[in-house]
């Protein structure tokens, strides 16, 4: 696993985005792997650990989170600067773009005929990234993983997931970042210790007075509280929650959505208006799981690679 990084612009100047890069650089199936809305890009090692011997696995920490910056302009925490950082992540790793000198070369070996297959697995607001992009004309996204997500998703759960990112706890110490983990993100499923560990190793930074806080910055709710997002029609109509069934019905790629059984943000009548639009959508459920499966499982992992790596 190595961890890179690179300049993405916004409308407030330039912003650094991280990520973690797995497998062979050269390798032309690029999987690309996006969290949820207080999480980061760590959540998907035991995945990546897991794809990286048929894929390349880049797992962006989205800007606000992670080892991202943190943006000074708060009103620009919307999705549609996440579509653009994401928009040159993807331009990076396939070669696209402007990056390091493997990616320079990648661009070479393309240039020259080597093909190249793009995949997103997106859990929560990963998965909505995931959406919106490849609803959009000549989207290079070939199949898209939706990790309990769709394109409805109700006000109660946004009013929940609000008010756990608007939260700024500190912790003495990892153990008790540990515990909080375990209580607000219960929905994860059954984690083994050395699982939970590693979501509290990563979920938190140390700060001045030797103590930690979560590695996100709490003002990456702010427009769920009020301004209308162009992108993502979440902000003055909040009561709705999440609609983007007219952007779902352009999405043309194969698509395999995981959910757990006991999630409230994945409804099951979304689940089957999402099939009754999409005959030919594959699902899996997970029993004892909420909102979101971690990914960390044999079963959920299994899923995820017999879906990517189908002829």
């Amino acid at each position: 696993m190595r961890q890179d990084s690179f300049l993405s612009l916004g409308t407030g100047g330039f912003h650094r985005i991280a990520y973690t890069d797995w497998g062979d650089p050269l390798n032309p199936h690029v999987v690309a792997c996006v969290h949820g809305l207080a999480r980061n890009s760590r959540d998907f090692d035991f995945l990546a650990a897991e794809l990286a011997g048929d894929c390349r696995v880049v797992c962006m920490d989205v800007v606000g989170r992670g080892d991202s910056d943190w943006l000074k302009d708060k009103s620009e925490y919307t999705f549609s600067t996440y579509l653009s950082d994401a928009a040159a992540l993807l331009a990076r790793v396939t070669g696209s773009g402007v990056g390091g000198w493997l990616d320079g070369l990648r661009s070479r070996m393309l240039r020259r005929g080597l093909p190249h297959k793009l995949d997103w697995i997106g859990t929560s607001m990963g998965g909505l990234i995931g959406i919106l992009l490849a609803a959009k004309a000549g989207s290079p996204i070939r199949r898209l993983v939706l990790n309990d997500v769709g394109p409805f998703v109700p006000w109660s759960a946004l009013f929940r997931m609000k008010g756990y990112v608007g939260r700024t706890p500190r912790f003495g110490e990892l153990a008790e970042v540990e515990a909080y983990l375990r209580t607000v993100c219960v929905g994860f499923g059954s984690l083994s210790d050395a699982q939970w560990a590693h979501l509290a190793r990563h979920g938190a930074r140390a700060i001045e007075d030797g103590g930690y806080a979560l590695r996100y910055d709490p003002d990456i709710g702010r427009n769920m509280r009020g301004r209308l997002d162009p992108e993502l029609p979440i902000g003055p109509d909040l009561l709705r929650g999440v609609d983007l069934w007219s952007t779902w019905d352009k999405v043309a790629c194969p698509m395999l959505v995981l959910r757990g059984a006991e999630s409230e943000v994945l409804l099951p009548e979304t689940l089957g208006e999402m099939r009754r639009r999409k005959p030919d959508l594959e699902v899996v459920e997970f029993e004892g799981v909420g909102h979101a499966p971690a990914l960390m499982s044999a079963e959920q992992i299994a899923a995820v690679q017999t879906f990517l790596l189908r002829p």
